[in-house]
């Protein structure tokens, strides 16, 4: 990475000459998850609630830490499958707690366990945590020319915010439904000019 040009509003143009947004870093795997999957449209049930969860882990911490971590969360939460993950107990989470190989904060392991709970009532709802979530996609899409043109959190991740919590889910505030929009599609904030578009 050559560095961040003032002038490019949050471009930067790396060695191997590709220009991506400023928050990617040179970190290989920060930078083949901006490059392959960050705002890129998912819609299977199961990736989607693992965004949604590891979103939640993300909360207060950096996403490289999570993204360095995501093979061991997955082996540990049975894949996000929510069904798998609704029978977890106190075991389980005891279990959890005690493992290095992911963030080991009770209140967010306890809310990957209740939303997963939470899901089945939201599927029967709604069809789909795909056409939930999707619902929520906002119906002008922006497209930003600087980073101080991605806002933090919007008025369609505030209604998802509120209508996850109204179903009981956790640690879904209204920025971390941004970040999880952006994550999955719902959202393209790469900005214009990155390779990524």
């Amino acid at each position: 990475m050559t560095g961040v040009d003032e002038s490019s509003g949050g471009l930067v143009r790396h060695l191997d000459g590709i220009a991506r947004c400023w928050w990617c870093g040179d970190d290989p795997l920060y930078v083949a998850y901006h490059d392959d999957e960050w705002a890129r449209s998912v819609h299977d049930d199961q990736r989607l609630f693992e965004k949604i969860c590891l979103e939640g882990f993300q909360s207060g911490l950096s996403w490289l830490t999570i993204l360095r971590k995501r093979d061991n969360f997955r082996r540990a939460f049975a894949d996000f499958m929510p069904s798998a993950v609704a029978k977890f107990g106190e075991p389980d989470i005891a279990r959890l707690v005690a493992d290095a190989g992911i963030i080991r904060h009770r209140g967010k392991i306890e809310s990957v366990v209740n939303n997963a709970r939470r899901y089945a009532d939201l599927v029967a709802e709604c069809g789909s945590l795909n056409a939930f979530v999707w619902g929520f996609a906002p119906g002008d899409a922006k497209t930003p020319r600087t980073k101080s043109q991605i806002p933090a959190s919007t008025p369609e991740s505030t209604a998802l915010s509120r209508e996850l919590k109204r179903r009981g889910w956790s640690f879904v505030g209204p920025t971390t439904m941004y970040a999880f929009m952006q994550s999955v599609g719902v959202v393209n904030d790469h900005l214009v000019g990155c390779s990524a578009r």
